[in-house]
């Protein structure tokens, strides 16, 4: 049996061969190790001793470049503690819940200066974190190489993939705001001159739901579809140089926002397409079909490499 985790902004998402559960941060950063375990088990309606191999996303994933056993991390494969975005803690609990456990795990890169595919897109440290490869391997596996696939929460993450291989990312912290997060304007960056804000909390506050008081006669979603199509458009000028032309390109939406119907119909409306609607497990899933991947011995991931140890195989 294989499992995948998506480490979310709020929640932490799991998927088998059957099931998929939800479990809050907040919640997770209430609980022990042993207690996460058996809600895995309890809402999976596993046994953690059948997981012949779990696919793992954990923050940015910057520090590492590669798919790695569990165990071979002594950062969880992150470069600082201190990231970007809401800390409401409980995702650190869980990565070293499974990583104490038996359960047979590896760890899934974001993408970054490491690993991104076009090497234009490193004047950007990051991109994507972990679970986005995660979507775009689940997308790949049903038939389609070539697209774009933005996913729209808390924050908008977009990605670009090229003939199976992931060639661009463009997170909130670029671009297209999401609900909550977003880039520092101008108004932002004075605020963190002048000592009022953090830069991590003006990220944090940067997407549209916090700036709606200063527009009027719009509702945030629809807001947020305009940002959202214009990425998306961005990033179709990066696989335009990579041999697609927009026609021929799917477009895939996902996350708790983008899996939306009425915000979908917005983006389409926007870019003239049909977007293909995709469900918040997404992330969780492809993540599961990374772990599935990895015990059949593929050795690259959408152009990231796999480094296995072989005692990671039961």
């Amino acid at each position: 049996m294989f499992v995948g985790l998506d480490h979310g902004t709020r929640a932490i998402r799991f998927a088998s061969e059957s099931s998929v559960f939800e479990l809050r941060r907040d919640r997770a950063n209430r609980l022990g190790s042993q207690e996460i375990i058996d809600e895995i088990e309890k809402n999976l309606e596993i046994s953690t001793d059948d997981i012949t191999l779990m696919g793992v996303s954990y923050s940015m994933g910057d520090e590492i470049t590669k798919i790695i056993p569990i165990s071979e991390s002594k950062t969880r494969g992150v470069q600082a503690g201190d990231g970007a975005g809401i800390q409401i803690g409980g995702g650190t609990k869980v990565f070293d819940a499974i990583r104490a456990s038996s359960i047979p795990a590896v760890l899934i890169p974001g993408i970054h200066r490491g690993t991104v595919g076009d090497p234009r897109m490193n004047v950007f440290s990051h991109g994507a974190s972990p679970e986005k490869v995660g979507v775009c391997y689940h997308i790949y596996l049903a038939g389609h190489k070539s697209f774009i696939v933005a996913d729209v929460s808390s924050n908008t993450v977009t990605v670009g993939v090229a003939d199976g291989k992931i060639v661009g990312a463009i997170d909130a912290c670029l671009f297209a705001p999401g609900a909550l997060q977003g880039p520092l304007d101008l108004e932002m960056i004075r605020k963190v001159e002048r000592g009022e804000w953090s830069a991590n909390e003006a990220f944090s506050k940067g997407g549209v739901i916090y700036k709606m008081n200063e527009i009027k006669g719009v509702t945030p979603k629809v807001v947020l579809a305009l940002f959202v199509s214009m990425e998306i458009a961005a990033m179709a000028v990066l696989l335009k140089d990579h041999g697609f032309e927009f026609e021929d390109l799917n477009i895939f939406l996902t996350g708790a926002i983008g899996a939306e119907t009425v915000f979908g119909e917005d983006v389409g409306r926007l870019l003239s397409c049909a977007p293909i609607m995709l469900d918040k497990w997404t992330a969780a899933r492809g993540c599961r079909d990374i772990a599935r991947a990895v015990f059949e011995g593929v050795h690259e991931i959408m152009g990231i490499g796999v480094d296995l140890s072989d005692s990671l195989i039961k």
